[in-house]
């Protein structure tokens, strides 16, 4: 598969395609979005908020959730606010997501499973990573999205001015519906 999507992006380069995408690395409407990496949203969620290429940041991750005041996502928003003129943050949550309900247990099975050792499990342990917390998911969305939105409200690096907003967007149809304003 890796080796068609290279040769459609050759192909790509070659006629131009990339000529309608051409923006700047700054957002249009100076708003960040952390989502979830569900393929159900890779198309649908630009389409139901209005949004095209340059328009916002969009950050995507395992069921659109922000588990740690120092994650990646965090460091991203930021970045995005300081450098990038971000002003409004959107947590978006989706329905039947993939991470709600996901148990620790099931996921260090299926690594078993795919080779990962016992050996390299209890090292990852040893450094200090509690994979019984980090690998499981969430038990509502709702409750999920709104932590989250409180992690970014309240963190100590957060301006506050930038505002930020909690939703969750139905799979199928695209609706929003509004958990924090």
């Amino acid at each position: 598969m890796i080796k068609e999507i290279l040769k459609f992006n050759e192909e790509f380069v070659a006629r131009e395609g990339y000529r309608p995408y051409v923006t700047s690395k700054y957002p249009d409407k100076k708003i960040a979005i952390v989502t979830c990496m569900d393929t159900r949203l890779v198309e649908l969620l630009p389409a139901a908020l209005g949004i095209k290429n340059g328009d916002v940041k969009m950050i995507k991750n395992a069921g659109g959730v922000i588990t740690d005041p120092w994650d990646s996502t965090v460091r991203s928003l930021l970045v995005g606010i300081y450098e990038l003129g971000v002003n409004e943050i959107m947590i978006i949550g989706h329905t039947e997501c993939g991470v709600q309900g996901m148990k620790a247990e099931e996921m260090l099975h299926l690594m078993r499973e795919r080779g990962i050792s016992e050996e390299t499990i209890s090292m990852v342990r040893r450094c200090g990573v509690d994979l019984d917390k980090w690998l499981t998911g969430f038990e509502e969305t709702a409750g999920s999205v709104k932590d989250s939105v409180e992690l970014v409200r309240n963190h100590p690096l957060m301006p506050a001015d930038v505002r930020v907003a909690g939703y969750i967007m139905d799979s199928t149809t695209g609706k929003l519906e509004c958990l924090s304003a």
